[in-house]
């Protein structure tokens, strides 16, 4: 797939790692046996992850990059123990995510396999898959992920075992279970009339030009609406109103689900926070639709792979 097919493809919001198309398995994980079964089967296929970086067929063929999913058999030979972890069923085959991470998938030995196969991280997967694999790559390292910590019980301290293929956590001494966390994080562009809102968090885009959205994690108790409102509040000092909700995107460093919006400006004073920001600016739609141009003198925005930059471009395009 072309860069502009991949560009294509996420055109109606349809972000980068949105596009899964497994079928989860609902059912299937109701069945202990069978997952079990089908974990020892040759005819599933499995994704191998290490150090969190997903196995990637990078050959040049005219086609984008894909995930190399591998039978059994190769895990066999390489003495991999780790459990696999269920994603669901793709083309009528079980699909397991699992941790090679030690000495079983070296370079060395990829080598030997296919010289075109590498371990990339999820965010270059993000830029290099096609939408679909993008969107498996993410669920893969981040239930891989959430596995790797949370072994052991926060209730009792007790070490946990895997249910329902990976859907849940048991604590076998006091029957606690835990469930696979998202964190939901709202992400806003603020508007008043012709400017938009764009800010530098401290830690990330120092020195450089480029500027981002508003976010910040959504708190126990509290609305999307009423996130947006604390998040501008606390790092622009800016008061909003009339918030809406643009569309949204599964975010797998670590595991958030980035809630989209805008929102109108009700003050336009700025009072920053400078232990949190480094910089926020008033943008003019001009200067915006500049650096949507290619023009990054004055602004950069952040890249296709972020809702953030399909945020900032619903503003430009008049199309909120």
């Amino acid at each position: 797939m072309s860069k502009s097919q991949r560009d294509a493809a996420i055109q109606g919001y349809g972000h980068v790692f949105s596009r899964n198309p497994i079928d989860r398995g609902e059912k299937e994980r109701r069945d202990e046996n069978k997952i079990s079964t089908m974990a020892e089967s040759p005819d599933s296929l499995f994704l191998p992850l290490r150090n969190l970086d997903l196995l990637v067929d990078t050959s040049e063929s005219g086609e984008s990059p894909s995930l190399k999913w591998i039978e059994l058999e190769e895990l066999q030979k390489r003495n991999v123990t780790n459990a696999p972890v269920f994603l669901g069923i793709l083309e009528g085959k079980y699909r397991f995510a699992i941790d090679v991470t030690g000495e079983h998938f070296q370079d060395q030995y990829l080598r030997t396999l296919d010289p075109h196969l590498k371990f990339i991280d999820v965010r270059t997967c993000g830029e290099l898959l096609g939408p679909e694999d993008a969107g498996l790559a993410a669920q893969a390292r981040i239930q891989t992920n959430w596995h790797q910590k949370y072994r052991y019980c926060s209730s009792c301290g007790s070490e946990t075992t895997m249910k329902r293929g990976g859907q849940v956590r048991s604590c076998a001494n006091c029957e606690t279970q835990h469930f696979p966390r998202t964190d939901p994080v709202i992400i806003v562009v603020v508007h008043d009339a012709d400017r938009c809102l764009l800010g530098q968090s401290r830690g990330r885009l120092q020195q450089t030009n480029t500027y981002s959205a508003l976010a910040g994690f959504v708190d126990q108790g509290e609305s999307i609406e009423e996130a947006v409102a604390r998040e501008v509040m606390e790092e622009a000092g800016i008061k909003v109103k009339n918030v809406s909700y643009h569309s949204s995107q599964p975010w797998p460093l670590p595991y958030s689900l980035m809630i989209g919006c805008h929102a109108e400006a009700e003050t336009t004073e700025i009072n920053m926070d400078p232990e949190e920001m480094t910089d926020v600016k008033w943008f003019s739609r001009e200067e915006v639709l500049q650096a949507l141009d290619g023009d990054t003198n004055i602004l950069r925005i952040p890249m296709k792979l972020a809702i953030a930059h399909h945020l900032v471009k619903s503003w430009a395009l008049g199309e909120i």
